[in-house]
């Protein structure tokens, strides 16, 4: 429920423009390197295998640290948590524009992923205590916007950046504001909603045992390999392929999934709130449809020959995939307890990331071995997988309900009270 101190419009606005801000910022850190792969390879002699391990490094201690930071996150002061990965992270994306080696860069990209993985759950858990069940997914979806200007600020910011004065400014450049927003966090401006007792805390083994989040679970790892693909290469892919200058895949590849995504998250995060209110399954549905609406777009997208089809297809699958991020958080939160909120994302987080990190890495390996295209149409595979897994997750739903049984008993255990599911219609 939402913090009964704080019903105002006011301040939820205020937190949700603060975390929404911070999450961009997280993303623009996070891709600022992906167009500047041209300039490593360049500078560095790597291989793709070689540069596709900059994201992997990335995602892997990402992942590793996002189950335990989510864990304090559900127990402790969700705000001193956040504020400390902040800085965290936006130090190490200054320190990888001062990497004297590659392997040094590595490292820096790394710790990127450290101060990162402090972030999603703890944010993603004080905006669902913020709003009303109703207006889930819609105020996670202004969450996720932030996210998807941030990757494509990054984007754009490390081709221009990049061409112009080299790759080490693109880092320092992205590096400050987190700074800022760091200490923002620890101002009044950032309130934290409440929430159950400590009591009320979930385990990672009761929340596995859940047929629909275990469902879940699998069906993100193959978006998130797909995804991390995708964001990894794609500009790449246009410069080698499509005749791009590096900036103009950075310049004109942000733009247009800026326009995409913050489109699609904002869409998606309505129509599934809408949906929601007929089906108990309505969010995971929004989600199945739409990847299965992007992968022909992103098919077309490989084979057009002129680069305004390029980008228009790349602007309707961006636009279809970016209705996953409001409605999945949304979901998973539905599911589950208030105290239980950041561990479940924490857990979704740990196995997507983790697993779906090897998805840049292994491009990067068929790319060596048999071109560049052929590793983005197996993604494409990939995501189609992961969208017809999400109606299983529907199934799931439709037959245990919104609240297993399981997280029911374990309601009445420790005293909690059951939100009643919508009613199906």
């Amino acid at each position: 429920m939402p913090d009964p101190h704080f019903r105002s419009t006011a301040h939820q606005g205020r937190l949700l423009l603060i975390l929404a801000l911070i999450n961009l910022v997280n993303f623009a850190d996070r891709t600022v390197v992906l167009p500047l792969f041209p300039l490593l390879r360049e500078e560095f002699l790597t291989t793709d295998q070689a540069l596709g391990s900059l994201q992997f490094w990335l995602q892997v201690v990402l992942a590793l640290a996002t189950l335990p930071l989510a864990l304090l996150a559900d127990r402790y002061s969700r705000r001193h948590i956040i504020a400390i990965g902040v800085l965290f992270w936006s130090l190490a994306t200054f320190a990888s524009g001062l990497a004297a080696t590659f392997t040094g860069l590595v490292v820096a990209r790394a710790l990127v992923g450290l101060g990162e993985a402090a972030y999603s759950p703890a944010a993603q858990s004080m905006i669902t205590g913020a709003f009303s069940p109703a207006a889930r997914a819609r105020a996670q979806a202004v969450f996720a916007a932030g996210m998807l200007v941030g990757g494509a600020a990054g984007q754009a910011l490390g081709g221009v950046i990049g061409e112009a004065f080299g790759w080490r400014p693109a880092f320092f450049l992205v590096g400050v504001p987190g700074l800022l927003l760091g200490l923002l966090v620890w101002s009044p401006l950032c309130w934290e909603p409440l929430r159950g007792p400590r009591s009320e805390v979930v385990s990672v083994g009761r929340l596995l045992r859940v047929p629909a989040f275990a469902a879940l679970v699998l069906s993100g790892v193959c978006i998130t390999f797909a995804g991390m693909s995708f964001l990894t290469w794609g500009a790449d892919y246009v410069v080698r392929y499509k005749g791009f200058r590096v900036r103009e895949a950075g310049v004109w590849l942000g733009t247009v999934g800026l326009a995409a995504l913050v489109t699609g998250a904002l869409v998606g995060g309505y129509i599934a709130d809408r949906l929601q209110q007929r089906f108990r399954y309505g969010r995971v549905l929004t989600i199945a449809v739409a990847f299965l609406l992007a992968a022909p777009c992103i098919l077309w997208a490989l084979a057009a020959q002129s680069k305004t089809l390029v980008l228009f297809a790349f602007f309707l699958a961006g636009s279809f995939m970016s209705f996953y991020h409001g409605p999945v958080t949304a979901l998973i939160h539905d599911m589950t307890p208030t105290r239980a909120h950041a561990t479940s994302v924490g857990v979704f987080m740990f196995v997507t990331q983790l697993l779906g990190a090897f998805g840049p890495l292994l491009l990067g390996q068929i790319s060596d071995a048999l071109g560049l295209r052929a590793g983005l149409e197996i993604a494409v595979a990939v995501m189609v997988l992961g969208a017809l897994g999400f109606f299983g997750v529907a199934y799931f739903i439709h037959r245990d309900g919104l609240h297993h049984p399981l997280l029911d008993a374990w309601r009445t255990e420790s005293g909690g009270t059951v939100p009643p599911a919508p009613a199906e219609r």
